[in-house]
């Protein structure tokens, strides 16, 4: 049994990678998978355990600022570090922060400003010009984002002034738009964004500024420095008046209970902003005070930012039916009476599965309470009992699949609940050919489920190979499609053309393509690593030769069972048979080098790199057969130390592990990949 010690130990190095991993997804993929309340939770644990322990990082989650620099941009320095900002959740750590505050001036002044849920960026402008725009990035360096900051509506590119000027705010979609542009993308077959921060973040990191130019972005200043600048109020009121857009909501407040009425203000006003805001932020007014307070590495002591409680709202379940997903699961969904939580009109939240609906005895009638966990997807959370009337009914899960009508079934162990009608289910059909065409699979960009939906109406595909035979099809099918709602001669001319370079596909993305069961994007690609060719992969399972499998590292019984289940369908090697005769799959390249001093070697980074982002180097560490691990150990072969390493650097020196300075990885690697 582990110690008090080893058990804190090895949480710490589990929140280290799990809030890094999260860093990753929220900034440099605009995808979070968590919500802010839930990361905070997690950020808040190990910051408690790393003091506990008396244990402090560098480049811990905890003493780090945003994410890692996207090596795409141009990175630049800031003049002044950009820092992040320290949470409160609650009334009482406003308290706590008020009475910190207090104690070292008493008579002090707050600014309050909603805090505007977007992406942070930093702009400089001298001689009266724009000379160039940055995101937060690493909060010491940004990505130069100048091009397209200048697309976004009201950026002044000359002011009338002409001193050095640096403005800081946050750049912004709203809701409307947001929807426009989700509109328009699903129609294009694209990818919706999740929410509006995800949008703009992903809009203002475009390569092609005309995409930003598109969006319909926007902005506020919150703060910045110029000469003789005595407050944040005194910044504001000159930003304003060179033209700069300033939020109306920004007060002035001199005592704590004028900064809580401010925070109930504005919780009863959000629904009805055109914009998101996730929280308030209260700064200290002053420069001065500002300055002497100082800063942490990651936060200033003189500004926090009070976050609001996940969305919720009170409703009634009109209704309750049930969807049918890719691989047969019965999902039921609440169909709401529409109510607005946070600017969001909610009028669905789904309800997971049959075991749910009886535990917390969901009824069609029932008033319940929903929330978006992470202000985006809508849950149903429980049953306000006490509203009850005797006209509530009890849902009966369907014994039949309710879009085609076949029989469903249960596997022992699990909760879903299943379609048995496969792909001759309409339903399961158009979820599978949805996630046929997804970028991880044959990535045909242009179609998407309303497209596909549509030629399934008009019989111009009834299963995935049709697809590839859309280009063969007469002038008149085309003509005829041209005339409907979102087609013209370009985008059809794009669709073939998408469909023609689909036709070659990576061993891997065939394999994830498939829909296997338990065979998602990093099963496919180890066991396409092991196969490298297509022959080898399907001769030996068409002939239901399954040895094979039992010896790759990674793919357990499970996954095992699902092939096997695959592929002694004859239905399944008919439909691969048919997609042979339009497609090349092209064989796995070897990553892992057996000739390379990197295979097989487990390497961890440590410290800042100056040469490339931290991920980028662990994947090209991985492609020349190295396995990267997350902690120090006798097993480590080498640790590659940047600047400011930390503890992980001492540890490999006490360890005797053989430590490489960047300049010398990078030569390492210079070599591997051009030998």
């Amino acid at each position: 049994m582990l110690s008090s010690l080893e058990s804190d130990l090895k949480r710490i190095e589990f929140l280290r990678s799990e809030l890094k991993r999260h860093n990753y997804l929220y900034y440099r993929l605009n995808k979070p998978k968590i919500s802010d309340a839930e990361y905070d939770f997690l950020s808040k644990e190990l910051e408690r355990l790393e003091k506990l322990h008396g244990i402090e990082e560098v480049d811990s989650p905890t003493q780090t600022v945003g994410g890692a620099l996207d090596v795409k941009f141009k990175k630049v320095a800031h003049l002044r570090p950009m820092l992040s900002l320290g949470n409160a959740f609650s009334f009482s750590d406003i308290a706590d922060f008020y009475e910190r505050i207090t104690k070292v001036y008493p008579e002090v002044e707050f600014i309050c400003e909603p805090k505007i849920d977007g992406l942070s960026f930093s702009a400089l402008y001298q001689k009266g010009k724009l000379k160039y725009a940055l995101t937060r990035g690493t909060g010491e360096y940004g990505e130069d984002i100048t091009e397209n900051f200048k697309q976004i509506t009201a950026v002044p590119q000359t002011i009338d002034y002409y001193e050095e000027l640096e403005i800081r705010g946050e750049v912004y979609i709203r809701k409307d738009d947001f929807m426009a542009l989700n509109n328009e993308r699903s129609l294009k077959g694209e990818e919706e964004f999740a929410n509006p921060r995800n949008a703009a973040a992903g809009s203002l990191r475009q390569l092609d500024s005309n995409i930003t130019k598109e969006r319909k972005l926007r902005y506020f200043v919150w703060g910045g420095f110029f000469e003789h600048c005595v407050s944040q109020s005194n910044f504001l009121v000159k930003a304003k008046e060179l033209g700069f857009c300033v939020n109306e909501d920004i007060i002035l407040c001199k005592t704590l209970e004028e900064v809580n009425s401010y925070y109930l203000k504005m919780s009863e006003k959000r629904a009805a902003l055109p914009y998101d805001i996730d929280g308030l932020v209260y700064k200290v007014n002053n420069v001065k005070m500002q300055q002497a307070l100082g800063r942490t590495s990651k936060a200033p002591r003189w500004a926090i930012a009070h976050k609001f409680p996940a969305e919720g709202a009170i409703t009634q379940i009109e209704d309750i039916i049930v969807q049918v997903g890719r691989t047969g699961k019965l999902t039921p969904v609440a169909l709401l009476k529409p109510v607005n939580v946070g600017g969001v009109l909610v009028s669905r939240a789904t309800l997971h599965n049959e075991d749910e609906i009886k535990r917390k005895d969901f009824r069609i009638g029932d008033v319940v309470s929903i929330k978006r966990a992470g202000d985006v997807i809508p849950q149903v959370i429980e049953v306000d009992i006490s509203k009850r009337n005797g006209n509530e009914r009890i849902f009966e899960f369907p014994k039949n699949c309710p879009v085609c009508e076949s029989s469903v079934e249960q596997i022992e162990g699990e909760a879903a609940i299943r379609c048995t009608g496969g792909r001759n289910c309409p339903a399961q059909l158009l979820e599978y050919l949805c996630y046929f065409v997804r970028k991880d699979a044959f990535d045909i960009i242009g179609l998407g489920e309303k497209q596909l939906e549509e030629f399934l109406e008009d019989g111009l595909i009834q299963e995935p190979a049709d697809i590839f035979k859309i280009p063969e099809v007469g002038a008149d099918i085309l003509d005829n499609l041209e005339k409907k709602t979102g087609w013209g001669k370009k985008s059809i001319a794009n669709l073939l053309d998408a469909i023609e370079k689909s036709k070659r596909i990576r061993l891997d993305k065939f394999i994830y393509s498939l829909g296997i069961r338990h065979i998602g994007q990093v099963n496919a690609e180890i066991i396409a690593k092991h196969f490298r060719t297509f022959e080898n992969f399907y001769g030996d399972l068409k002939d239901n030769k399954f040895d094979a499998l039992e010896r790759i590292n990674g793919i357990g019984p499970t996954m095992i069972e699902s092939i096997e289940s695959f592929f002694a369908d004859v239905k399944n090697i008919k439909f691969i048979e048919e997609l042979l005769q339009y497609i090349t799959i092209e064989y796995m390249e070897e990553n892992d080098n057996i000739y390379s001093p990197l295979y097989n070697k487990k390497i961890i980074f440590t410290g800042s790199l100056e040469s490339m982002a931290r991920d980028r180097a662990e994947q090209i560490s991985k492609e020349l057969g190295a396995k990267i691990v997350s902690s120090v150990s006798k097993k480590t072969d080498f640790v590659i130390a940047g600047s400011e390493a930390g503890s992980k650097l001492n540890k490999a020196k006490d360890l005797g592990v053989q430590v490489l300075a960047e300049q010398e990885w990078l030569d390492m690697i210079n070599l591997l990949r051009t030998t």
